[in-house]
């Protein structure tokens, strides 16, 4: 979930990087640990004086308990409230004064990230702000500023979902998903009546539980001095006591059976459909497989189902699919904004013999050549903002436990086939494990 921002402006960077033998790019990444368990990841590139200093604390909304829905994203505010050497609310003017030109914090189910991009020379000022948030942010937290936070989240959950066409129906895809208790079975951003029940304490035990050293990665990327930064970071984070990092728990996808839910939504004009299976974790086998299978499905313009619901029937305004994992499982969907008029049951019919399909012949080698190009390009536009880098390092180290999988991650694409993709779909897409959620336009289907 975006915080705020101080500037829109894109900063783009030369890849100073070697190349492998295959051609992909190869940063110059280093990671070491210190005594307190912060994780840290170096990748120095000297294209423009400019550095991203990236923290990624490994908690999101999966790690929520029942009742605390939305505190991983709240949380995430309060670390922007000040600390106890910056004062209260000084963070971003600190930032601003120095020229810093892209701040800001993110939450989502697997974790939360903290984000700043700054002239090379005030790397230090940087460093000092994190550091001093993560080792001192309960010095001057109070109930004024946590109610604060909370009226600011409760109205960012109203004009980012309650008051937006189409996002009531991802409260109900996601309640028919996950039974009551499991960690997914609410949106990151939570709901209104667990964040108002927040209190100090249980902000501060959360801070004690999951921002300690041990759980967090600081990822530096850009113009600096290895030796130097070494000593920076030992400078600002090395004297933090080491603390117990989180046990993981792996709770598997529930096993669910076939579910229609029907959803009134006032902001919509015309009708939605979303077919929605569980699917493999992110990085896990089967994942890049239906990630494959999502874009032969709907890539708009030579998109299977994109082709015959919106260009050759006419019975869609839009196609989206998307295969979605995170860490303990994944989603799989196809979203259908049906044309006004349009036949459901004739839409759902083109949907379920394109899904039977995908799961009974191969792709063409054409289309798999497509994806794989598509994430070649895809990747190398990442690589060329700094703090893209910097969070496409950390996504590798989260989940994968090293930062440089970037040729093992396009591999998945490349030393796949169209059979390893079938059969992917046929194992996840039974339309006896299938949710089916239908939005319709308050007053009357359209």
């Amino acid at each position: 979930m975006r915080h705020r921002i101080l500037s829109a402006a894109v900063i783009v960077v030369g890849l100073a990087a070697r190349a492998h033998a295959d051609g992909d790019p190869h940063l110059d990444v280093e990671k070491y640990t210190l005594p307190n368990g912060l994780e840290v990841i170096l990748a120095p590139d000297q294209s423009v004086p400019l550095v991203a200093v990236n923290v990624w604390y490994h908690v999101g909304s999966g790690n929520e308990v029942p009742h605390r829905s939305g505190f991983a994203h709240l949380f995430e505010h309060m670390m922007f409230q000040g600390s106890k050497n910056t004062g209260p609310d000084a963070h971003f003017k600190i930032l601003r004064e120095v020229g810093a030109s892209d701040v800001n914090g993110t939450t989502n189910t697997d974790r939360t990230n903290y984000f700043e991009v700054v002239p090379s020379n005030q790397i230090e000022t940087a460093l000092w702000l994190e550091s001093d948030r993560m080792g001192h942010l309960l010095d001057i937290l109070d109930k004024k500023e946590l109610e604060n936070q909370i009226d600011v989240v409760r109205n960012e959950k109203r004009q980012n979902y309650d008051n937006v066409a189409y996002r009531k129906a991802l409260f109900s895809e996601f309640e028919a998903l996950y039974p009551e208790g499991h960690p997914y079975r609410h949106l990151t951003i939570g709901l209104h009546e667990d964040l108002v029940a927040a209190s100090v304490e249980d902000v501060k035990n959360f801070f004690r539980t999951w921002y300690v050293p041990s759980n967090a990665t600081l990822t530096i990327s850009g113009d600096f001095d290895t030796g130097e930064a070494k000593k920076l970071v030992e400078k600002w984070f090395g004297s933090f006591p080491r603390s117990a990092k989180p046990a993981a728990i792996k709770i598997p996808a529930p096993t669910v059976s076939a579910k229609e839910v029907s959803v009134e939504d006032s902001f919509a004009k015309l009708r939605q459909v979303s077919y929605v299976w569980h699917s493999p974790a992110s990085y896990a086998p089967d994942d890049a497989e239906l990630d494959i299978a999502a874009a032969a499905l709907g890539r708009e313009g030579w998109g299977r189902l994109y082709k015959r619901l919106v260009y050759e029937k006419q019975l869609a305004q839009s196609v989206r699919v998307n295969q979605g994992g995170m860490t303990f499982s994944g989603i799989f969907d196809i979203t259908v904004t049906l044309r006004s008029g349009a036949d459901l049951g004739e839409v759902k019919k083109i949907v379920m013999e394109e899904v039977e399909r995908i799961k009974k012949e191969n792709l063409d080698q054409k289309d798999l050549d497509r994806v794989i190009a598509s994430n070649e390009s895809g990747m190398i536009h990442q690589l060329e903002n700094l703090n893209n880098r910097a969070n496409v390092l950390q996504e590798y180290n989260q989940f994968l436990g090293d930062p440089n999988k970037l040729t093992w991650d396009l591999d998945r694409y490349r030393k796949t086939t169209p059979a390893k993709v079938r059969e992917a779909a046929a194992r996840y897409l039974d339309p006896a494990h299938m949710i089916t959620v239908i939005t319709n336009p308050a007053g009357g289907s359209k």
